[in-house]
């Protein structure tokens, strides 16, 4: 029981991005990719902000690619559909996978272009094996930047794809 409480703790203190709480746990034996009472590490549910507690978390072996159980989004998702670049940058140095898709078929790309976080989709797209992929809705990452006036993020997408 005390495991669980630690944990649940951890997840507490990492998703208000409270280091000193996450640091303070993780040394008195947290588990970094223990599962709180919702089914989540300390990582997936991390204040998508706060990239130093993202950085301890890795730093202390924390999985970036634990999929969520009812999407089946891993952290990378939800930090390129937010906007998080600092997050994601972080989340690559850690050896996070931008190729999972989701449930959906969509790739952090897809995320990111659909909701227009051009910095975002700058830092992935040399990144994801095939930027051409479509998502389980027939849409392209330059597709979804298009459907949702993205245009900046659209263009981009298109030039990138036609000088590679």
């Amino acid at each position: 029981m005390a495991d669980k409480s630690l944990t649940d703790k951890l997840c507490n203190a990492s998703a208000n991005g409270n280091l000193c709480e996450v640091l303070f746990l993780l040394q008195n034996g947290a588990d970094v990719n223990g599962f709180n009472t919702y089914k989540r590490t300390a990582l997936q549910v991390v204040k998508l902000g706060s990239t130093a507690v993202a950085e301890a978390l890795l730093a202390a072996g924390a999985n970036p690619d634990v999929r969520d159980p009812v999407l089946s989004l891993t952290v990378t998702h939800d930090a390129a559909r937010e906007g998080f670049v600092d997050t994601v940058s972080v989340l690559m140095r850690h050896g996070a996978n931008v190729n999972l898709a989701d449930e959906r078929g969509n790739l952090p790309l897809h995320l990111a272009a659909g909701e227009g976080h051009l910095r975002v989709v700058h830092l992935l797209i040399g990144r994801t094996a095939n930027p051409r992929t479509s998502n389980g809705q027939g849409y392209t990452a330059g597709q979804l930047a298009r459907l949702r006036r993205r245009m900046d993020t659209a263009i981009y997408i298109d030039e990138y794809l036609s000088s590679h």
